[in-house]
């Protein structure tokens, strides 16, 4: 069985929840809503939010290969067969993604996490 901590950031183990002492109330509630917000598990989506998961670490993938296709294709490291298969290989894969995200009735901001004062995870471009 999997235990979830619900520590908000800033909060001792000792006392989950607990406000940061240097923390504002609204970065307080502001934190403890994200802990929620992550950890909040509904048996009736698990199904959906572990596509979430997956899909998320899938595009992540596919946009680093994106991005290095490019950069080999600039340096002029590919031929054109080369070029061409990449191409569609990467037009096929982000089509697979759409129907994937259409199923799980997934938007693709939704796969785009929060990381906090990193920012998204997933570019905005």
């Amino acid at each position: 069985m999997t235990r979830v901590s619900e520590t908000a950031p800033g909060a001792r183990a000792s006392d989950p929840g607990a406000p940061d002492a240097g923390a504002s109330e609204t970065e307080t509630r502001g934190a403890r809503a994200s802990a929620t917000r992550r950890l909040d598990f509904d048996p009736d989506t698990v199904e959906r939010d572990l596509a979430a998961l997956v899909l998320t670490i899938v595009e992540l993938l596919r946009q680093l290969v994106e991005r290095q296709a490019l950069r080999r294709v600039e340096v002029g490291d590919l031929d054109e067969d080369q070029e061409e298969r990449i191409g569609m290989t990467l037009m096929l894969l982000e089509d697979r993604m759409e129907l994937l995200r259409e199923r799980f009735g997934l938007t693709p901001e939704e796969l785009n996490l929060d990381l906090g004062p990193l920012g998204p995870l997933l570019p905005t471009d």
